[in-house]
């Protein structure tokens, strides 16, 4: 392994865990998986369990990113709601014990669709699955965030501006190169921001299929994973994430759905997965979708482009993969633009 975010001190994680996590017994073997760019995430595996451990990486990292405790907090919140979550084990914020922040949490077993035009599934499976996702997205939007003890977990006002002012500060701080489409989005979206409506909800922040655990069989999601970005914001910003996945490339890299016959493969169109969603939110529809889409790529590239950073910096998780993801941001910032555009 090349540097520290590609491996974990097993020693030091088993002997912590023995002390603090009921049940356990070691000896401890780790796997870190391919998935989970931003925070490197590792199957631990005892003689009689397996765990799954998130942790923050090791080195300089941008101020508020990277929060594993909030990942924590806001799955321990959800635990028994109507959005499905791994069970939250145990929250470590000593440095000392592996170099940096990390949270041990349940392993489920079942099924991650990387393409969501999921080859080897039914037409019918498929709409079932797609139909599951719409469900959970919205029953996220549907939790009282007073009773879970998350009214705290996001500041008030204006959700859209303070996350463009945020993922501007972040690009910036970030940026490798000149790339005039950025720089064309920054100045362009706030100007089309809408009028606050009021919508105050937990944001899930990354919601894509890919993040979803499914049942081994059916269409029951187990859990919603990669809660980095979570926040108290609008609901919006993740229905307009979902959308903006599929206007990628199909296949494992672009993970979308392109130039792909829907109705064939049983998928719904976008305008039938936005309208299921407000059915189940008791919503008219949405006006101005446009700036909620371009929006999404904006920050997607901004994402992509600390990715980029880190591995330039040597602190990606797979500096390879990071790389290759960071040309991305000249084409997440020119659909960003087209959608303003719509």
């Amino acid at each position: 392994m090349t540097n520290a975010a590609q491996s974990i001190d097993l020693q030091a994680v088993d002997a912590y865990l023995s002390e603090q996590l009921p049940g356990y017994a070691g000896p401890l073997t780790a796997q870190k998986f391919e998935t989970g760019q931003s925070n490197p995430t590792f199957l631990l595996q005892t003689p009689e369990k397996k765990y799954v451990l998130r942790r923050k990486p090791p080195g300089a990292l941008l101020k508020s990113a990277h929060a594993v405790d909030r990942e924590f907090r806001v799955q321990k919140a959800l635990q028994g709601s109507e959005v499905p979550v791994a069970a939250m084990h145990v929250l470590c914020q000593n440095d000392a014990v592996i170099g940096s922040d990390f949270y041990v949490m349940e392993h489920i077993e079942g099924r991650i669709f990387a393409d969501p035009t999921m080859p080897d599934e039914t037409p019918e499976a498929r709409a079932a699955i797609l139909d599951e996702m719409n469900r959970v997205l919205a029953a996220l939007h549907g939790v009282d965030i007073e009773r879970a003890g998350l009214s705290d977990y996001g500041p008030e006002g204006n959700y859209f501006e303070r996350q463009i002012a945020r993922w501007t500060k972040q690009y910036r701080a970030s940026e490798t190169l000149d790339i005039p489409g950025m720089n064309a989005l920054i100045e362009a979206l706030p100007k089309a921001m809408p009028p606050d409506d009021g919508q105050r909800t937990l944001v899930h922040g990354d919601y894509r299929i890919d993040n979803l655990i499914y049942a081994p069989e059916g269409s029951a999601c187990l859990a919603v994973l990669d809660w980095e970005l979570s926040t108290i914001g609008h609901p919006y910003a993740d229905l307009a994430a979902v959308i903006m996945q599929w206007q990628m490339p199909p296949g494992r890299e672009g993970r979308g759905l392109a130039g792909i016959d829907r109705a064939a493969l049983g998928l719904p169109s976008d305008a039938e997965f936005v309208a299921r969603y407000c059915e189940r939110r008791g919503l008219p529809g949405i006006e101005r979708f446009g700036f909620y889409l371009s929006f999404t790529f904006f920050r997607m590239a901004g994402i992509l482009q600390g990715v980029a950073k880190r591995a330039q910096d040597g602190n990606a998780s797979n500096p390879e993969h990071a790389a290759r993801l960071g040309r991305y941001v000249p084409i997440f910032a020119q659909h960003g633009l087209e959608a303003l555009e719509r």
